[in-house]
């Protein structure tokens, strides 16, 4: 059992990290003071879980966080068009979902304040929820640019 001061201390560090990475107000959206931390051997946050759900990893390498489709789903709800999303048209829509890369030739839209290795959430036209993933382009470039890889999808919602 993880002592109280120290996992306010965990919370409050994944909070800065959340704000951090997907701007001003994330960490509230994401991890909420019911959330259970799952520790590595080094005694670092690893996964971040509420009720058995994980919301987001803690990647070692960097200190960045990974989202889950819980996750996304949370910044989706607070997070307003076109913020942190990469939109696919319909055609390509199922393959993504089942956890498919996103191509560049079907993307629609996408927040051209994401950067390459940002993590995104990747929505159909009617800002549905289909994965989220790494942008492999920023937002511009993945709406110019006819060939190559988007999004490099890490969960669908089917997969």
């Amino acid at each position: 059992m993880v002592e109280e001061n120290t996992k306010q201390q965990q919370l409050k560090k994944a909070r800065i990290v959340a704000d951090y990475q997907f701007g001003a107000g994330a960490g509230e959206i994401l991890f909420p003071d019911s959330v259970e931390f799952v520790l590595s051997k080094t005694k670092r946050i690893a996964q971040i879980k509420e009720n058995g759900k994980r919301i987001a990893t803690l990647r070692s390498f960097d200190g960045l966080l990974t989202l889950s489709i819980e996750g996304a789903k949370r910044l989706q709800d607070v997070f307003k068009y076109p913020r942190i999303r990469v939109v696919m048209n319909e055609e390509s829509s199922e393959f993504i979902r089942k956890g498919g890369t996103a191509f560049c030739k079907h993307v629609i839209d996408a927040d051209p304040a994401i950067r390459a290795y940002d993590e995104v959430m990747v929505m159909d036209e009617k800002d549905r929820l289909l994965a989220t993933g790494k942008a492999m382009l920023s937002g511009e470039e993945m709406k110019i640019f006819e060939h190559g890889v988007a999004v490099k999808v890490r969960y669908g919602i089917e997969k």
